[in-house]
């Protein structure tokens, strides 16, 4: 057993070193990541499993690996750590097959909430393959409104856990873990809802809704709908303080095409499939989107840029 360490340790990655030592197996660590350096490692050290997060899944659809470079060491590769596009899923079933498995989960309760196995990683199921999968046995999830009751049936709620693998609170901050651990369960600050197969759909963070014109907008929905455009490398949605609607749907988009695609048929597209409410109310192109240390949108970076404290290109 041959695992890569393609993100920090001190991240998801890390989790996996201990199963492998257990194994026999061997437990390789890849310095930086770029999609040249990740296909000949793999290649030549015969990698069977590592871990990424989706934006360098999108980078290696988008720079293939060398035409004759033997891959099919390569099993499992787990993803998680932020939302993954349907559209790009599915073209890397395409183009890498049937190994993908994701796991959702968060640092107070280490990627065992919920999982979506290989064999559910299936095109003719998009709706399910944008959930986060089924809960683990191990742990029993619920969601919850604000008063700490379940929430009905599809509806949305907090996602809140409990279980043996979940934290036992913050060093020293006992205000912090009273917090998190309200009415007995741990808040993970997702909303989330049940779909009728029980697979976990995480809507958005809490704290990362907009409230425009007395309306709630997850940016996760307006996110998913512009991935569907014609011309859209990636995106992100973010809310911009407005005289009028209180908060503002801004989508920054990495164009896929030279010259981007017209900004109003992006608000067109998502006025189409999500409603009015949900359309931005102005599109911001950029050459890239800010990053996380792990590789997850910094969608703080990105509230700095547009407000002038930092640069979005475009």
């Amino acid at each position: 057993m041959r695992v890569l360490a393609a993100t920090p340790v001190s991240h998801a990655a890390g989790i996996l070193a201990y199963p492998t030592f257990l194994r026999g197996g061997e437990f390789h660590l890849l310095p930086s990541f770029s999609p040249e350096a990740f296909y000949e490692y793999v290649a030549r050290e015969r990698i069977g499993l590592t871990f990424l997060v989706p934006t360098m899944i999108y980078r290696l659809l988008d720079q293939p690996p060398p035409k004759g470079l033997d891959l099919s060491c390569l099993k499992t590769v787990l993803y998680g750590a932020a939302p993954m596009s349907v559209e790009r899923m599915v073209e890397a079933l395409k183009q890498f097959g049937p190994i993908f498995m994701q796991l959702f989960g968060q640092t107070e309760a280490p990627t065992c909430i919920s999982y979506l196995a290989r064999r559910q990683h299936d095109p003719a199921h998009p709706d399910r393959l944008a959930s986060a999968g089924q809960p683990h046995a191990a742990v029993d999830v619920a969601l919850l409104d604000d008063l700490g009751n379940r929430v009905a049936d599809g509806s949305l709620g907090e996602i809140c856990v409990r279980g043996p693998f979940v934290m036992q609170g913050y060093w020293r901050r006992d205000e912090e873990t009273r917090e998190a651990f309200k009415f007995g369960w741990l808040h993970t600050g997702d909303i989330g809802r049940f779909d009728e197969e029980g697979c976990l759909h995480i809507v958005d963070r809490k704290k990362d809704m907009i409230i425009s014109g007395g309306f709630n907008v997850y940016p996760r929905e307006v996110e998913d709908a512009l991935a569907t455009a014609a011309g859209v490398r990636a995106c992100a949605v973010v809310g911009e303080k407005d005289p009028k609607w209180g908060e503002a749907v801004v989508a920054v988009v990495v164009p896929a095409t030279t010259p981007p695609p017209e900004a109003e048929r992006l608000i067109s597209h998502v006025r189409e499939l999500k409603g009015a409410i949900m359309a931005p109310k102005k599109i911001v192109f950029t050459d890239t989107l800010p990053l996380t240390p792990i590789g997850k949108i910094d969608k703080k970076a990105l509230r700095a840029m547009l407000s002038g404290e930092g640069r979005v290109n475009g």
